[in-house]
């Protein structure tokens, strides 16, 4: 059996919108032609000559990391945030911008290829899978056509080699970095990413923390009361909620000066004139059903864009008005690359929304969650102007399912005590209830923050048919390879691209796959997934035994499937086999089969298994010694790769709450 080759390392208002054309992909030029052209397309290029130097924008881009759109210019009252309002004023403010994950590397994957994570099989939070090497980042086309690019001073691009991707796109990245390096009258894309409103410092640092690296910083005009704030009604409304969302309020106010800071020096650079600045988020508040999930909390963005006088002309609309058109992250990439006048690769999924090669407005935007850290999920959605479907393809786990790094946070601790505690409401339960449904739908206009579920609803049956068949032809026109374990992608493609490899013959069965996903949940599939548990295919496999995991049911058939399951030759399938035995009280030998796979060489493996342990609770006992043993070796300093990382946030809380 082949090991695994990994490389260890480290709501705004709502504005109506006219529907429109759907999203165009590389295949789409191509009917009828299978996958060649994907192939073929780093070659090919969207026409356009590109325009001489002096003709060309300088392009800005403000990025601050969690947020959702709290922002004054986008009607937040409680919101300190003076710079970004007077940039809004004199700027075209995009009111339906979305992320393509809910978490920063899979989105950064998209923002710099303009390709899905989930066709690069970067989807995963801290992936090292290997992106082809035509498939280069924008900004390294921008330099091939005379722009100085800086990049201060986050990467964080999910994928093998990084460090040879940052060489590839920045003349320089790092804290240091900054458009006055370039040469005289050189153009240049620079890129000032804002950590103030990360998730550690919003959520996870403790308070005292908090107030010694940002709060004394503030003044106290610019502190927040928690009596101000207004608590969403999937939350309970107690002191220490309050007093997070004050403090999220406080990191958008620093934030904020650090936008005014740097607009400032474009200003006494004298370049104000000459450059386009974006402004935007990169995934939702670093705050509990916000970043990490596909509702609007965690993928609706605030994206604000600042044409000068010059580049007017590029406008889609006058300074300080809005704009309703549907926008992508995966969008983004090609629209630099319209503005600055250089070629879009065919390949590239997204579609310019500005500049001389922009293309239709599209009907729909797509969103994947898959797995974070240390916590597994597969959750896809599609989002029109008005309604949002989630499709739930792991709905027996929470949405607020255990994390090691999120559960250093006080408010999401307190959020789970209250949940056992039988304290929280229907709407609160519906994040931090044990299970989801297999869909979900919801009006955003008569419902922004999502919390009625309209997917039963007869009078929302068309919707739901036409945004289901959206999210069906999305995975097929994408090739979302997040239907495959990372351990069998591993197994499957060795150190070749995901991209490219999966598309060998019987490789990635992504139909045959999915359907096997799409069982999982429904009370009528059993019978199903026990066949399915003789598949060819290990990652149909894979999905009957998580089916029989999230069924629940216990009869003679389905233990005697997963037992037979337990000797597969697929590592993947056989721990998710033993955890369903276990589930059923049947621990041995399913305990004894999670140990060994803990214990192992195969990292993904480790993980996976740890996972479940962690899960199973008291049932996972007889692994205790197992448990330790890897913990012990996981905690030792010279370890410090992710996966040891994930094995102690997995590992450090079961092995408490079992002693």
């Amino acid at each position: 059996m082949k090991t695994d080759l990994r490389r260890d390392g480290q709501g705004p208002g709502q504005t109506r919108h006219l529907f429109t054309r759907p999203l165009r992909t590389a295949r789409a030029f191509f009917p009828g032609a299978g996958w060649l052209p994907l192939l073929l397309a780093p070659l090919l290029v969207l026409a356009g000559p590109p325009a001489p130097a002096a003709d060309r924008p300088n392009i800005l881009w403000l990025t601050a990391e969690d947020i959702s759109p709290n922002l004054g210019c986008y009607g937040d009252p409680v919101a300190r945030t003076p710079n970004l309002d007077q940039l809004a004023a004199r700027s075209v403010r995009y009111t339906r911008a979305f992320a393509s994950a809910p978490v920063c590397s899979p989105a950064r994957s998209c923002l710099l290829t303009g390709l899905y994570a989930t066709s690069l099989n970067t989807q995963n939070l801290r992936s090292q899978f290997p992106v082809p090497v035509a498939f280069r980042g924008f900004p390294a086309l921008l330099r091939e056509q005379g722009y100085y690019c800086s990049n201060n001073a986050k990467t964080d691009y999910n994928c093998r080699d990084e460090a040879a991707v940052i060489r590839d796109c920045w003349d320089e990245s790092g804290a240091k970095a900054h458009w006055r390096k370039r040469r005289p009258g050189q153009p240049f894309f620079s890129v000032f990413n804002f950590m103030h409103t990360h998730q550690s410092r919003t959520s996870v640092w403790s308070f005292e923390e908090f107030e010694q690296q940002i709060g004394r910083t503030l003044s106290p005009a610019e502190r927040c009361s928690p009596e101000k704030v207004r608590v969403p009604l999937y939350y309970p409304d107690t002191p220490l909620v309050r007093r997070t969302l004050a403090r999220y309020y406080d990191c958008l106010a620093a934030m904020d000066g650090e936008v005014g800071r740097i607009l400032k020096e474009l200003e006494n650079d004298g370049l104000a004139e000459d450059t386009i600045v974006f402004f935007y988020g990169d995934n939702g508040a670093g705050l509990p059903r916000h970043k990490r999930v596909l509702y609007d909390s965690g993928l609706h963005e605030p994206l604000l864009i600042h044409f000068p006088a010059k580049w007017r002309r590029l406008a889609p609309a006058a300074p300080g008005q809005s704009v309703d058109r549907l926008v992508s992250f995966v969008d983004f990439a090609p629209t630099v690359l319209s503005l600055a006048g250089v070629p879009i690769p065919l390949r590239m999924q997204g579609r310019a929304f500005l500049g001389p090669l922009a293309q239709p407005p599209r009907e729909y935007v797509f969103g994947a969650r898959d797995r974070v850290d240390e916590a597994f999920d597969l959750v896809r959605s599609v989002r029109d102007a008005r309604y949002l479907y989630l499709r739930n393809y792991l709905p027996h786990l929470s949405l607020n399912q255990p994390e090691g790094f999120s559960d250093q946070s006080e408010m999401r601790r307190e959020i789970t005590r209250l949940a056992a505690e039988g304290k929280l409401n229907a709407i609160q339960l519906g994040y931090a209830g044990p299970r989801r449904p297999l869909e979900e739908l919801y009006d955003t206009w008569s419902d922004p923050q999502q919390i009625h579920n309209l997917a039963s609803s007869p009078a929302h049956r068309e919707t739901l048919l036409r945004l289901r068949q959206a999210h069906q032809s999305w995975l097929g026109e994408t090739f979302d390879l997040g239907f495959l374990p990372e351990s069998e992608a591993w197994h499957r493609f060795g150190d070749q691209p995901p991209w490219e490899a999966s598309r060998a013959p019987g490789l990635y069965r992504q139909r045959a796959i999915v359907a096997a996903a799409d069982l999982v949940g429904r009370p009528a599939a059993v019978k199903k997934q026990i066949q399915l548990l003789a598949d060819p295919d290990s990652a149909v496999r894979y999905w009957a035994a998580v089916g029989l995991r999230a069924a629940g049911k216990d009869t003679a058939g389905i233990r005697k499937a997963l037992r037979l399951a337990l000797k597969d030759e697929s590592p993947a399938v056989r721990m998710e086999a033993a955890a369903a035995l276990a589930a059923l009280g049947e621990s041995f030998p399913a305990i004894e089969i999670l140990s060994e796979g803990l214990r192992g060489d195969q990292m993904d493996v480790a993980v996976q298994a740890a996972r479940h342990l962690q899960l199973l609770g008291p049932q996972a006992r007889p692994a205790l010694p197992a448990m330790r043993e890897v913990f012990s070796r996981a905690a030792k300093p010279e370890n410090k790769g992710d996966h040891f990382m994930f094995l102690r946030f997995c590992l450090e809380p079961a092995i408490a709450a079992l002693e």
